[in-house]
């Protein structure tokens, strides 16, 4: 089974959150990791702002029923973007079968995109 999902972001709408809402708005969809791992770079920001959403459709879901901090994209040993699920999100891609993840984020000054790929085995149906 192999599912996908992609998504592109305008960093400029992060660019222009006032000061008071961009403080809440980074502390409510991303985790401290993270933050820790951007330093509050925009461009990197917006990219795993994307990787969110994309993970999100690789899912068959949208965030609401899988929170923004259930999907985590933590930076590898060599700058890769690595995927932790957590919560609902790793139930779900359990429930799907989903196992092995990877995920390309890319970046102009302008947008900021995401291209995930999730693969695995179809759960047999209980009725069998």
């Amino acid at each position: 089974m192999l599912r996908t999902g992609v998504d592109l972001v305008e960093i400029q709408r992060l660019e222009n959150l006032r000061p008071e809402i961009r403080s809440r708005f980074l502390q409510r969809v991303f985790t401290p990791g993270e933050l820790e791992d951007t330093a509050d770079n925009l461009q990197m920001l917006a990219g795993r702002f994307a990787a969110k959403e994309a993970v999100a459709k690789a899912l068959q879901t949208g965030i609401g029923l899988i929170s923004w901090q259930e999907i985590e994209i933590r930076r590898g040993e060599t700058g890769e973007p690595l995927l932790f699920l957590h919560g609902n999100a790793q139930k779900k891609a359990a429930d799907l079968g989903l196992t092995d993840w990877s995920i390309s984020l890319s970046h102009t000054r302008q947008y900021a995109m995401a291209f995930v790929v999730a693969m695995g085995v179809e759960p047999t149906s209980r009725n069998e």
